[in-house]
């Protein structure tokens, strides 16, 4: 291990930065620098000596995560929870000592601020200082905002949510309704219907221009006025308004209500929104009463909302379709990925290319001041400024906008995880085995013909790039292998292009004669569900519920047919492996203090906390160790076949039982009583010499499979 980074504060509590690798690049000199010049700074929580901060397996470190640990003066905050040490930190500037700050959102325990909490509140403080751009008065309604309110919202896919400023003024939604009704157009007339009423072109004309292509006759994306209108049209019929209200309340994750004054300042000025609906009801983009399509087009654009709500919304969109708040598929994933598409190209209007190419968030304005913008699969940002610039954008929001996506790296086409990433490890069965104990011979046989038998661990998400990636993993040698091990238990998720190509991969090797073993496939993977439906027909296609158990599994298929006794024949006291060694005479001392005791599966052979006053050897069947870890959840430590002991430290030290073992099945056990094995050693002390030394040799075996395992970790 290369040597940490020089602690801070050498006096007091320290911090050690550890495991930093070559992949961090220059964020990681930088965190480096960042300690070496703040160690007069930087200090822990009083009532912790010091913290490790070990980063061995992060492969990628992102603007976020450097801005979060590095950079400027403040208190580093910690908190131990468990056997972890969560730590953050508010970095990149000097906090101002008047920020507005409403510190809602706090880290770990409620009184210390997140990072990402602090930054905002700081961020929020110098774009207060911006005065630019003017509040729209062409709609007289919104000519009464205050100039200067600000808002910033970020919601995460998760719907954790982080405020500052104004976020729970309500203003009116405008022209960022139009995304989500071109959505549920998508869903009530179809893509190929909506397609025919309205393009998905960027313009470069202003949101409001009086213009269609010339080609079709139609608006060029439903992203300006004359989309939106034509969309309207759509979704027109007679509860329309009560489901807009409905959509965009589902979207919230509340109950939002329409802003009549707003409403009716747009109906008596709308002038030139009505020139555009009937240029089109002239060429046949709509076909219903204008006026009618009007209304309820001036009603999605006045339904009241906050900085959350819209966040809210961001996140939904960022989640899949899926309210993270209430769990609602409000969207369909595949009408996502076309909304999105249309906000990253047309979203902010003749703004779009130069946004594109600073931001690089889809996102969609209106002119209420408000922008509200998806990062994909993380979070919904939303902000309202009231100050607007010649596009019609809020001044002070393009510019929160530009700075948090260069600060955390956001945008879409920036620096990202490498696909190299997704294998975590992988190794053949005879260099990292199950939790089940085996006999020497067992042992020695797996490490002999393991090398059949390849397991696969992946981590992260799995698209075209990684998928590819782990199918030439497994395809490298495969001619040699008997058995494939995919462990998915760390994989967030699947697309489909990565299904189909894993699919079409394991028909492959199906179809050569070869076992897949898949484990840690969660239900909440639609992959899961295609896997257990072909699984009916395949009987080489097989599903565990976690890496251990398909370990297990595979080797149970290598010992079978050269172990007779393999889990059923009762093991003869002479061949045991604590026992070998040991004369007739002595083995007939055994037999007299020998016990056989029968469990049946799932009863407790010793429980946690009782007497060591034996010590057991399986004779046959198996049985699991396991350890409470609270909440009702058990961890099986160990599994143990015939011919495994355990309780054996008995007769070194007594005490009391560490764990739970449980019959995993019928199981036979021989139970020597520690007493009575001691008593016979004073007149035969080659016994327990014998004894002991099997058992240090057990040990020492064991020992190397946690390291060997603990080796595959690194």
């Amino acid at each position: 291990m290369k040597s940490p980074v020089s602690p801070v504060n050498q006096k007091g509590p320290r911090l050690w930065l550890m495991g930093m690798s070559v992949a961090f690049g220059s964020k990681a000199l930088s965190l480096k620098k960042v300690v070496q010049d703040n160690s007069d700074t930087l200090h822990l929580a009083p009532n912790l000596p010091s913290l490790r901060l070990k980063l061995m397996r992060v492969h990628h470190a992102s603007p976020f995560m450097a801005a979060t640990l590095t950079c400027g003066r403040g208190k580093l905050w910690t908190k131990q929870i468990g056997q972890y040490l969560f730590v953050g930190r508010y970095g990149i500037d000097k906090m101002h000592e008047d920020s507005r700050s409403n510190w809602r959102h706090n880290f770990l325990d409620g009184h210390v601020p997140s990072p990402i909490q602090s930054y905002l509140d700081d961020l929020l403080h110098r774009m207060l200082q911006n005065a630019q751009g003017e509040v729209a008065t062409y709609i007289p309604e919104l000519g009464k905002a205050d100039p200067e309110a600000l808002g910033i919202c970020i919601t995460m896919a998760d719907g954790t949510i982080y405020t500052s400023g104004e976020c729970d003024t309500e203003f009116t939604i405008q022209s960022m309704s139009k995304p989500f009704t071109y959505g549920q157009a998508l869903k009530l007339r179809g893509p190929e219907a909506v397609l025919k009423r309205v393009g998905v072109e960027p313009t470069g004309e202003a949101f409001n221009a009086i213009i269609l292509d010339e080609e079709k006759n139609r608006p060029f994306n439903p992203m300006v006025n004359a989309g939106a209108i034509s969309v309207a049209n759509l979704l027109l019929g007679p509860a329309s308004q009560d489901d807009m209200l409905s959509l965009f309340s589902n979207l919230a994750g509340r109950s939002l209500t329409l802003n009549e004054s707003v409403y009716r300042s747009k109906i008596a000025t709308g002038h030139r929104n009505r020139a555009i609906a009937y240029m089109m009801l002239n060429t046949g983009m709509i076909d219903n009463d204008p006026e009618e399509v009007l209304k309820l087009y001036f009603q999605q654009c006045s339904i009241d909302v906050t900085c959350q709500d819209m966040a809210m919304m961001g996140a939904t969109l960022a989640n899949l379709g899926v309210n993270p708040k209430t769990g609602v598929q409000v969207i369909e994933p595949n009408y996502v990925q076309s909304i999105l598409t249309l906000m990253n190209t047309c979203g902010m209007y003749d703004y779009a290319g130069q946004w594109a190419f600073e931001v690089g968030i889809p996102a969609k304005s209106g002119v209420a001041g408000g922008i509200i913008a998806v990062i994909p699969g993380q979070a919904g940002i939303s902000v309202w400024s009231p100050r607007l610039d010649e596009h019609g954008n809020s001044v002070r929001g393009v510019a929160v906008c530009q700075e948090l996506s260069r600060r955390f790296g956001l945008h879409v086409f920036g620096e990202k995880a490498h696909s190299s990433t997704v294998i975590r490890r992988s190794y053949p069965l005879g260099e990292i085995c199950s939790k089940r104990i085996r006999s020497l011979s067992e042992r020695a046989f797996l490490t002999a013909h393991g090398s059949k038998v390849m397991a696969n661990e992946l981590q992260g998400t799995l698209y075209f790039a990684s998928a590819e990636m782990v199918i030439r993993r497994l395809t490298e040698g495969a001619s040699e292998l008997s058995d494939i091990i995919v462990d998915f238990s760390r994989v967030h998720n699947i697309d489909d292009a990565a299904a189909h190509l894993l699919m079409a991969a394991f028909d492959d090797f199906l179809k050569q004669g070869r076992r897949i073993r898949l484990s840690g496939m969660r239900p909440e993977l639609p992959f899961s569900a295609c896997i257990k439906e072909k699984q009916r027909d395949l009987a080489n296609l097989l599903l565990f519920p976690d890496l251990d158990d398909a370990l297990e599994a595979a080797e149970n298929k290598v010992l079978e047919g050269h172990f007779e006794e393999f889990d059923t024949a009762k093991y003869e006291m002479s061949k045991l492996d604590l026992l070998r060694g040991l004369s007739d005479l002595e083995y007939g001392v055994l037999e007299n203090l020998v016990r056989i005791y029968s469990y049946g599966e799932g009863e407790k052979i010793v429980s946690e906390g009782d007497d060591a006053a034996s010590f057991y050897i399986i004779a046959n069947g198996l049985a699991d160790v396991v350890i409470n870890m609270g909440e009702g959840r058990n961890k099986r430590l160990a599994s143990l076949g015939p011919g495994a002991s355990f309780g054996e430290l008995a007769l070194v030290e007594g005490g009391r039982r560490t764990a739970d073992v449980i019959a995993a099945q019928s199981t036979m056990c021989y139970v020597f009583p520690v007493e009575g094995m001691l008593k016979a050693a004073e007149t035969h002390p080659n016994i327990l010499i014998k004894l002991l030394c099997n058992m240090v040799g057990n040990i020492a075996s064991r020992l190397k499979h946690a390291n060997d395992e603990i080796r595959g970790l690194q």
